[in-house]
């Protein structure tokens, strides 16, 4: 087995890895380490999924389940990048891709019947949505900025839009009827067996789960979402923003939270184009079309309908657009609003983007402009409308000026709502929805209307004790103040609080400085101690470890991809995860348009390092920590340096920078008077006198189309070449690097 294994994933950080990786390759063989990858991309995933139905040319090994295996290991060390979390268009997409190619996978089953299409269903469902994450994430999360990055950051601080002195963007949430209103929560005693069961209005009974196996200590949740009062919101809220002149958008994770966001954001579709969905009711339901799916999928379907059918539908929403609020767009452009894909707006990346652009966002003719921000759960939602309500008040942020806000997040183990797809379920009819124990006992008991969203959460005692001791060690290495972000008024942070309150009142916590504060309020807490220039880290659950290692990165470096990202596994081993993947489709397009890719691979280099860090202890190598020393050093020079990629086509680009931090490490290796160093002289030597030659290559293979062969499974060759146009700077690599 490798050292180091690297993982081949999607779009941006793919094809990034085209150029990267073979540099990585090459500077670590001279150390003696071997690096490998594994394909756990969108393609990689479906083709597992069935091989057994390929033929053996076609199959492909389970990268994803060897990874699985791999974090049950002490020596486990894992570079992960950022992956597709799948959608349903884009796993549709991506098996169209498949298909052409001569995968012969069956098409997605959106109502499967037959036992085959039962089967496909099955399958695929085991690739939807995050399906990645909570397999590997066998930790919780330690996130935070190095000094270099920081340092970098306030030298070179981003421009940050100020909101308008009588700004009227706003959050809106509903006060009732959504997650947070409903939640009930239990710490186990002992170990359970959990079943939960539905019991219609006629009587009848079904299981909707059986088998939840819960250890003691564990805490269980379960809530629901009125799917009646989530309409009735959502209508209130389109009025109130055409009363107000807001854009109106929508902020979900339909990515991670698979079942229940896709839902919701259907209720938003059908909602806001109420009269298309009404008036062409069964025209739309021969073509299949589902409000889950988005307008592009519509109006995709809707090329099947005859001709003058089609231009009614299209009518009827130009007569919605001139009486609605404008829709936030995700491209202007191309005429993408906030409701054409369900996973093109993902809150994470979409609300710190907002707030940094002094609240608004952009509308059909490419304008910003103020906007209502709409978050139908109250749970998080607060955490933006305090984060706002704070700018609002004491105006925005300097990011020449402010500290940072690290993160330790409790993630292992599947935690909380991001463990909750396999016991999501939306009603078919009305009825009662109970979770019981061995005995029958039941715990918990929901009456339940059709449409209405049921979901269980679950967190192991070992997570939260592990979760814990981190935030201590993150405290006492730093002398930060440390802020857990729980809300004694939520039913599931009330069990965790009392978790937390006994784990450190028995444990050395002397001279810490610990707070306990509602997620509104730590938010506003932590702002307050950044914009003295200060640092603090927060202590949060798994979707706020989310939202905040999105909100205060944007917010301070313009980027989360600047973070370095490390998971502690519980069997020793660690997890180093890299940049951020909001941005990977769009940096993709660009790419196969002008041939200029500007992701930052700054996120793969700090993993590196902190990777070779964990090597050389646990190897005893002293090769890998030269190599992590010379390797923290060239990123401090590539920052300082600023070749950094920009996102201008013609200008310096990822592959410029992987040129520049390969430049700068074989200096500081060869500048380290060792022997491993030493078979870098020549190195540093050639690629320092090439250097004009090299990049002139580089920028030589931009400004138009590029061909990879395939969007979602790239003909490597193609991809390759494209990613690795400057002859000169390959054959430097192959030739003189032992």
């Amino acid at each position: 087995m490798s050292d180091i294994v690297y993982t081949r994933t999607d779009e941006s950080p793919l094809l990034a890895s085209y150029s990267l990786f073979p540099i990585l390759q090459a500077f670590l063989r001279a150390g003696g380490i071997e690096i490998a990858q594994a394909d756990i991309g969108l393609a990689a995933r479906i083709i597992a999924a069935f091989n057994d139905k390929l033929p053996p040319d076609q199959r492909v090994s389970d990268d994803l389940e060897m990874l699985r295996n791999l974090t049950q290991e002490k020596r486990a060390n894992i570079i992960k990048l950022p992956n597709i979390s799948a959608s349903l268009p884009q796993l549709n997409a991506a098996i169209t891709e498949l298909r052409a190619k001569g995968y012969d996978l069956p098409p997605y089953p959106s109502e499967p019947k037959t036992p085959e299409e039962k089967d496909a269903a099955a399958r695929y469902a085991k690739v939807l949505g995050s399906a990645v994450n909570p397999v590997l994430r066998e930790g919780n999360s330690d996130r935070r900025c190095v000094g270099a990055v920081k340092r970098y950051a306030r030298e070179n601080p981003y421009k940050i839009t100020p909101f308008e002195k009588d700004s009227k963007t706003e959050v809106a949430y509903m006060k009732g009827g959504d997650f947070y209103s409903s939640e009930r929560s239990i710490s186990f005693e002992a170990d359970e067996n959990l079943r939960v069961e539905f019991i219609s209005k006629s009587g009848e009974k079904r299981i909707l789960k059986e088998n939840l196996a819960v250890e003691k200590g564990d805490i269980i949740d379960a809530s629901f979402m009125s799917a009646s009062k989530l309409d009735a919101f959502i209508k209130e809220q389109i009025a109130d923003a055409k009363a107000k002149n807001l854009l109106f958008s929508v902020h979900l994770k339909a990515s991670m939270m698979k079942v229940s966001d896709p839902v919701i954001f259907g209720h938003f579709v059908k909602n806001f184009f109420a009269e298309v969905f009404e008036e062409f009711e069964s025209e739309l339901k021969s073509v299949n079309v589902s409000e889950n799916n988005g307008l592009k999928d519509l109006f995709a379907r809707i090329l099947n309908l005859p001709q003058a059918t089609q231009e009614k539908i299209k009518a009827k929403f130009d007569d919605i657009y001139a009486t609605r609020p404008n829709l936030a767009m995700v491209n202007s452009a191309a005429g993408v609003t906030n409701l054409h894909v369900p996973s093109d707006i993902i809150i994470d990346a979409s609300m710190p983007a907002m707030i940094k652009n002094g609240g608004k966002m952009w509308d059909k003719d490419g304008v910003l402009r103020e906007t209502k921000a709409v978050i139908p759960d109250k749970t998080y939602a607060v955490v933006y409308e305090a984060s706002i309500a704070d700018i609002k008040a004491n105006g925005a942020l300097d990011p020449a000026k402010i500290g940072s806000v690290s993160n330790v997040g409790l993630m292992a183990k599947k935690a909380e709502e991001y463990g909750s797809h396999d016991k999501t379920f939306v009603m078919s009819e009305a009825g009662e929805a109970c979770v019981l124990n061995e005995k029958g006992e039941i715990l918990f008991k929901f009456e339940l209307e059709k449409g209405d969203i049921f979901r269980m959460t679950q967190v192991k005692d070992i997570a939260v004790r592990n979760w814990v001791e981190l935030a201590l060690k993150r405290a006492k290495i730093t002398g930060q103040k440390a802020i857990f972000w729980l809300d004694e008024n939520r039913a599931h942070d009330r069990e965790i609080l009392k978790k937390v309150k006994a784990q450190l009142a028995s444990s050395d916590a002397s001279g810490l400085d610990i707070e306990i504060l509602s997620p509104a309020v730590a938010c506003k807490k932590s702002l307050e101690i950044i914009r003295r220039g200060e640092d603090c880290i927060s202590v949060t659950g798994n979707v706020l470890r989310d939202y905040l290692t999105d909100l205060f990165p944007i917010l301070e470096l313009e980027t989360s991809a600047k973070m370095l990202s490390v998971v502690p596994l519980l069997e020793g081993g660690s997890i180093f995860e890299t940049g951020a993947g909001g941005s990977a489709p769009r940096l993709a397009e660009q790419l196969l348009e002008q041939n200029h890719l500007s992701w930052d691979s700054l996120g793969e280099f700090l993993a590196l390092g902190a990777s070779l860090e964990q090597l050389a202890g646990f190897k005893q190598s002293p090769e890998a920590q030269i190599l992590a020393d010379t390797l923290n050093a060239a990123v401090e020079r590539y920052l300082k340096e600023n070749k950094v990629p920009r996102f201008e086509a013609l200008q310096l680009d990822t592959r410029t920078s992987h040129f520049y931090i390969a430049l700068y490490w074989a200096s500081e290796l060869a500048a380290s008077g060792t022997q491993l160093g030493d078979k870098f002289k020549l190195v540093a030597q050639n690629l320092a006198q090439n250097e004009s030659t090299i990049v002139a290559q580089i920028n030589a293979a931009q400004g138009q189309k590029v061909d990879l062969g395939g969007y979602y499974k790239p003909d490597d060759k193609k991809a390759s070449a494209a990613m690795r146009p400057s002859v000169m700077f390959n054959q430097i690599l192959q030739n003189q690097i032992l």
